[in-house]
């Protein structure tokens, strides 16, 4: 576990998480159009599992972050397609598609890339406030 002493600390797990996140909707977003001939072996979404991180004296600084816990793949379904003459069709002539919302997917990309540009103007701002207290002391 990374230690929090500061806002840049905060600011930054938080943008290692969304990393993560985004990693993991390109990978969803890359298989989508992915066909199986086995259910059980088609694709499926993942997801990152977010948790608290906190300061060591959280109690008195209240300093608190977010880390990803683990990627875990989503229960959904794999789509059943009718293409009998697919190489990897099953005995009754189906493949199994990616249990991939893309709707979803897009949404979720636009969050994560809405919520790492929010860390991204936190430090920004805060470097701001810094250099105007250094030259303060000027």
């Amino acid at each position: 576990m990374a230690e929090l002493k500061n806002v840049y600390d905060i600011a930054g797990q938080s943008m290692a998480s969304q990393i993560i996140r985004l990693n993991t909707i390109a990978s969803n977003i890359a298989n989508a159009g992915t066909l199986s001939g086995d259910p059980d072996k088609a694709y499926r979404s993942i997801k990152p599992v977010f948790e608290s991180t906190y300061a060591d004296q959280f109690r008195e600084n209240g300093i608190a972050s977010v880390n990803v816990s683990e990627i875990v793949e989503m229960d959904m379904k794999p789509s059943r397609i009718f293409m009998p003459f697919h190489p990897d069709a099953d005995v009754e002539g189906y493949v199994y598609g990616a249990a991939v919302n893309l709707e979803e997917e897009y949404v979720e990309m636009l969050e994560t890339s809405r919520q790492y540009q929010n860390n991204v103007e936190v430090i920004t701002t805060m470097r701001a406030l810094d250099m105007r207290t250094i030259n303060m002391g000027k």
